[in-house]
């Protein structure tokens, strides 16, 4: 079969490598020196022997940007979710210690659109140059009959390294340390189904609308960009973890870190937590979006499932020393991130309690 009458059959191959020889200026600024070729092999190449790590162990997670597409697809703004899914991944190896290295995304859908697919991989390269984070390849594939019409999908693989006796799991947490919440952009990737059944079935909004109150589009504000809190966590932890074992409490000021994604508080704070401590999260200790008041009045959204959906406002959540809880929140402003003490640990069985009284 011929690509032509590949193409008839809905799989345009010389479509694609246009496209991606038309993106190669801006997928090579989304390197490291350790790449060793370029996007185009069979494989991916990275030569970790040039990485100067005295035991290291490589972080790997995969994600994907979810429902949050239906919201870009009917909004016509593909501009940010490369960035959604890269900073998803970064966070979720950010969380343990690591630095990202490289990341391979898969985009599929029924029809390749050069508008969509230029946008969405400028998005994917623009946010691994920011985490110094190679783009190291990755897979296009239009799958007719799987997909329907102007769908697509979008999903991401990271690969980072730490040092063995940095990496951050949480063992080192004890009752009586505090908890601080580092602020979202928005919903980030998570809990998109409910928000759109809200806004879209049951307000039958459309995504130009305001959002009563304010100037900000309903379609622009579910669209910010998720967050890359890799950066300001691995600066905090070279500035407060200064101890020779993250598993250990010894000149560090830093514990356990928890990316508030898909579960919320309740299922993630809980993920770092040792079996014999509790984390304690005082509702109403920072400012809620908008966009999140707007949600749970108009689900409405009773407050307990809000937190197990949502972020609320605070994505990243750091478990630390009581004494030095003022440093770490001014170090974070410093670094262009609101924080807030939000909580704090104390003798249990590994659960996220929610205290205070509903904040909308």
């Amino acid at each position: 079969m011929t690509n032509k009458a590949y193409a008839q059959a809905g799989v345009d191959i010389a479509l694609k490598e246009t496209l991606l020889r038309s993106l190669k200026p801006e997928l090579k600024k989304a390197s490291r020196p350790e790449v060793i070729g370029g996007i185009g092999a069979f494989g991916g190449l990275f030569d970790i022997s040039k990485l100067k790590y005295k035991q290291p162990v490589l972080v790997s997670s995969t994600d994907s940007v979810g429902t949050k597409l239906k919201v870009a697809t009917l909004a016509n703004d593909h501009s940010g979710v490369g960035a959604d899914i890269v900073n998803h991944c970064l966070n979720d190896i950010a969380v343990m210690g690591a630095e990202p290295l490289f990341f391979l995304d898969y985009f599929a859908s029924d029809k390749l659109s050069p508008e969509i697919f230029t946008a969405v991989l400028k998005s994917l390269a623009k946010a691994c140059e920011a985490a110094n984070c190679a783009l190291i390849g990755g897979e296009t594939a239009e799958l007719p009959g799987v997909y329907q019409p102007g769908e697509y999908d979008l999903v991401g693989c990271i690969v980072g390294v730490v040092e063995r006796k940095r990496i951050l799991s949480g063992e080192a947490i004890k009752a009586g340390d505090a908890i601080i919440g580092i602020a979202s952009s928005g919903l980030h990737t998570n809990g998109y189904s409910l928000a759109r059944k809200i806004v879209f079935e049951k307000l039958k909004m459309s995504p130009k609308d305001k959002i009563p109150g304010t100037k900000t589009s309903i379609g622009a504000a579910l669209l910010q960009p998720h967050t890359n809190y890799s950066t300001v966590l691995r600066s905090l932890l070279k500035k407060f973890n200064l101890g020779p074992n993250s598993s250990k409490r010894k000149g560090n000021s830093i514990y356990g870190a928890a990316h508030i994604t898909g579960g919320g508080f309740t299922g993630n704070i809980n993920r770092i937590l040792p079996d014999i401590v509790d984390a304690v999260i005082e509702v109403g200790a920072w400012p809620e979006p908008e966009l999140f008041r707007f949600l749970c009045k108009n689900g409405p959204v009773d407050f307990i499932e809000a937190y197990e959906v949502w972020n609320m406002g605070v994505a990243m959540t750091l478990v630390v020393n009581q004494d030095d809880v003022a440093d770490i929140i001014k170090a974070c402003g410093k670094l262009g991130h609101k924080a807030w003490l939000i909580g704090h640990t104390c003798v249990g069985s590994g659960k996220v309690e929610l205290h205070d009284i509903c904040p909308f």
